[in-house]
């Protein structure tokens, strides 16, 4: 895997020589140097990227183009071991996530879009006097893509393969912490014949990177995910040059469980919907809402199950839960959970940092709080972390009413036989995804995002088209 810029095509240092620390969460060590890009690299690949635009990639036949995109799935499958590996080093999830979740559902993005690209039609509208009216659509131009380090790979696909299936070309920016596989998709990108410019893979910081990105005259559209605070940055900061944005922001996802739920499976979904991905999920369902009728019983067994996750090296396809992305967020989580216990919640499992043998690791406890108030600080700001909290209530709209007090609105479950109340409570909702007896459940097909400040736009999906396509209008004059 090259450790270097990928612009129009090359593999290039930094131009201002600078480098940045690439370090494995499990081990602390660091694994990788690459490139941190200077303002100078940025106005290279935005050149590549427009000048591709104009040339090869912008009168290359629709179907062509499909079949590129479709190529980079199939050679992401071929090279899934070694792209799943890479996934695993930098970000500490489990390899048995990387390999066998992750790397096949970014190959099938890229195979889902890449047969969207020939079925991208304009109309003919019927409209008053004697004119053929039609619309074209067409691609919005270069699109950056900014993704962050929870999911590198996959979320780069989600914003790359629609980008590239609808004839834009791509700057994509890494998070810092997580660029290895970004870089292999640069690779991927030349072994399946992408012309130079359609594809430029840049490494950097956001505070640095990111905010010239946001700021170039030169990008046309930005596809964001990460945090709310950042997102409403980039709002403020495309301002300038009207860039086109879609944000996929945080989330604090209620899980509800009513009195008359498969208990079991619910507790299996519960922790499916925290603990998947160490909790490290902007769907994560860090809010869970069970009826009081069933209270006790429910969270007993719950945390009786979370005591049995444990903590493992992420390389032993064994492990299934790994270590959190980065120091800095294991600092942040266990802030949090020493908030819950100094805030008055009941800490039932876990509460502390893991040990998986070797001292060293970035591992936290799969953690449950009960007994939490919903003014609580885990009850109310996004922990982005293996920590849940468990809130009661007493009837469904008492249950509705405490989903919805948040300023998040990016998922929910709902747990509950009772098939009338699951459709009105799913209604009522006010998040971008709602789950019916399931947790985390995904496809290319079903789109993807926020209500409220988890973001705007949707990934994922035909819906997600709309984003990276304009709309324009031609009339012909047919008098005679």
């Amino acid at each position: 895997m090259r450790q270097q810029l990928l612009i129009n095509n090359e593999w290039r240092a930094s131009a201002a020589g600078m480098t940045m620390d690439v370090v494995n969460p499990a081990t602390e060590e660091v694994i990788a140097q690459v490139p941190s890009a200077a303002a100078s690299d940025l106005d290279a690949a935005v050149s590549a990227a427009r000048a591709a635009l104009n040339g090869p990639w912008g009168t290359m036949s629709a179907r062509e183009r499909g079949r590129l995109v479709r190529k980079m799935g199939e050679r992401l499958l071929e090279r899934a071991d070694e792209i799943a590996r890479l996934e695993t080093l930098h970000n500490g999830k489990p390899i048995s996530e990387s390999r066998h979740i992750e790397i096949p559902a970014a190959a099938e993005c890229f195979e889902y879009y890449g047969g969207w690209s020939d079925k991208l039609m304009g109309e003919t509208i019927p409209v008053k006097g004697d004119y053929l009216t039609y619309t074209l659509r067409e691609p919005i131009g270069v699109v950056a893509a900014i993704v962050p380090w929870n999911f590198p790979l996959l979320l780069a696909s989600w914003k790359v393969a629609p980008a590239l299936a609808c004839g834009n070309t791509v700057v994509l920016k890494p998070a810092s912490q997580t660029p290895l596989t970004a870089l292999a998709l640069g690779e991927i990108a030349i072994e399946v014949g992408l012309p130079p410019g359609v594809l430029n893979v840049l490494t950097g910081p956001g505070a640095g990177l990111g905010q010239a990105i946001v700021e170039h005259a030169g990008i046309d559209k930005i596809a964001f995910t990460g945090d709310t605070n950042t997102g409403k940055g980039i709002m403020r900061g495309a301002a300038g040059t009207l860039k086109r944005i879609t944000l996929e922001l945080g989330g604090k996802s209620p899980n509800i469980v009513l009195a008359d739920a498969d208990i079991d499976a619910a507790i299996r979904g519960t922790t499916i919907g925290i603990f998947y991905g160490k909790g490290e999920v902007c769907a994560a369902g860090s809010r869970l809402l069970v009826d009081r009728a069933i209270q006790s019983e429910f969270i007993d067994k719950l945390a009786a199950r979370t005591r049995k996750m444990t903590a493992g090296d992420p390389m032993d396809p064994k492990t299934r839960f790994g270590a959190l992305s980065s120091k800095k967020q294991l600092e942040t989580v266990l802030g949090y959970i020493d908030s819950g216990k100094r805030e008055g919640a009941t800490l039932v499992a876990g509460g502390g940092r893991a040990d998986i043998g070797t001292g060293k690791g970035y591992f936290v406890e799969p953690t449950v709080f009960a007994d939490v108030r919903p003014e609580m600080t885990i009850a109310r700001e996004e922990i982005f972390g293996p920590v849940l909290a468990s809130i009661e209530f007493s009837d469904v709209d008492e249950a509705i009413a405490r989903a919805n007090d948040t300023q998040y609105g990016l998922a929910a479950g709902v747990w509950t036989r009772d098939i009338k109340k699951a459709h009105y409570i799913a209604r009522k909702l006010q998040a971008g995804t709602v789950w019916i007896n399931t947790y985390n459940v995904y496809d290319t097909a079903a789109p993807f995002g926020g209500y409220k400040q988890s973001g705007f736009g949707r990934e994922m999906s035909a819906h997600a088209l709309e984003h990276y396509t304009q709309v324009k209008s031609v009339w012909v004059d047919l008098n005679m």
